[in-house]
């Protein structure tokens, strides 16, 4: 009796487990459609951003009579990283897969390295191995403004200026479809265009001049690929979440059912055991 009592108890105890886990699977694809629509509205500005700031550093690199700092290249003595993880775990193997993509990518290097975290889960990560912490964000929320993300441009911006860091790095999980994210570690600063040759150049009229739009365009740039990466990382996790929740129920369901057989013959067996007391009984008054 005892054994199917203990048995009896864990099947609620699992059949609850898998309403948890059935309700934060829909909860979760229910976020994850409005974080790929946000990620894939925000792809066409970046790619013609980033065209536009070709054309102008083109143009700024026949006529160098002003210095762009987010231009420079400098020999590489501090490296900084953006490192974007979720603030909650129940994301399958996502915290740790971008965890160890960053580790692998600090211990690559060879000079000192500052990382910028945004989200709980990066930032235990980095703390716990004694890394050397620049700034810290977390609860961001579900569905970030680029204003929730300007601190966050403004300080890589500044420190890359003002010397303190030679390169700028983000390490985000890039959004490739919901049953794959993808751990990336990208370099932000310097910019480096992509190159055009003279054919490809459209014959803009830049006002006040090309020089000075780039001088404008470039923290802009740098403002919209931190932002893009957020989102790109919030739809990761979205999409990583809703699978693991659907795996975890259906894990759930399974247990259950295996569960209820061992329940059936245990209590089958007791049945049977019973009966042939009864039986027995009856034999012996005879």
């Amino acid at each position: 009796m005892a054994n199917i009592r203990i048995i009896k108890r864990r099947i609620r105890s699992v059949q609850n487990t898998a309403k948890i886990t059935k309700a934060m699977e829909m909860v979760a694809a229910s976020k994850m459609r409005r974080a790929q629509q946000r990620v894939l509205a925000g792809r066409p500005y970046s790619e013609k951003i980033q065209e536009v700031l070709a054309d102008l550093a083109a143009q700024y690199q026949e006529a160098e009579d002003e210095v762009q700092p987010l231009l420079q290249k400098r020999e590489a003595k501090r490296i900084e990283v953006i490192h974007i993880t979720p603030d909650r775990g129940l994301c399958g193997g996502l915290n740790s897969s971008m965890n160890r993509r960053t580790a692998a990518f600090i211990l690559e290097q060879g000079v000192p390295v500052s990382l910028v975290t945004v989200g709980r889960k990066g930032r235990d990560f980095v703390v716990r191995y004694g890394r050397d912490v620049r700034a810290v964000f977390t609860d961001l929320g579900d569905y970030p403004s680029l204003i929730d993300t300007l601190p966050i441009s403004r300080i890589v911006i500044d420190d890359y200026s003002s010397g303190f860091s030679d390169g700028v790095y983000l390490a985000y999980t890039q959004f490739i479809n919901t049953m794959v994210q993808r751990p990336v570690v990208r370099k932000l600063l310097p910019i480096e265009p992509a190159p055009m040759e003279r054919k490809q150049r459209v014959g803009y009229i830049y006002e006040p001049t090309s020089v000075a739009v780039l001088g404008n365009l470039l923290p802009r740039f740098v403002e919209m690929q931190v932002y893009h990466a957020l989102l790109e990382s919030i739809a990761s996790e979205q999409s990583a979440r809703m699978v693991a929740m659907r795996s975890a129920t259906d894990n759930a369901n399974e247990l259950i059912e295996d569960l209820t057989l061992t329940y059936n013959k245990a209590r089958q067996e007791m049945i049977t055991k019973e009966l042939l007391d009864i039986t027995g009984g009856a034999q012996a008054l005879d």
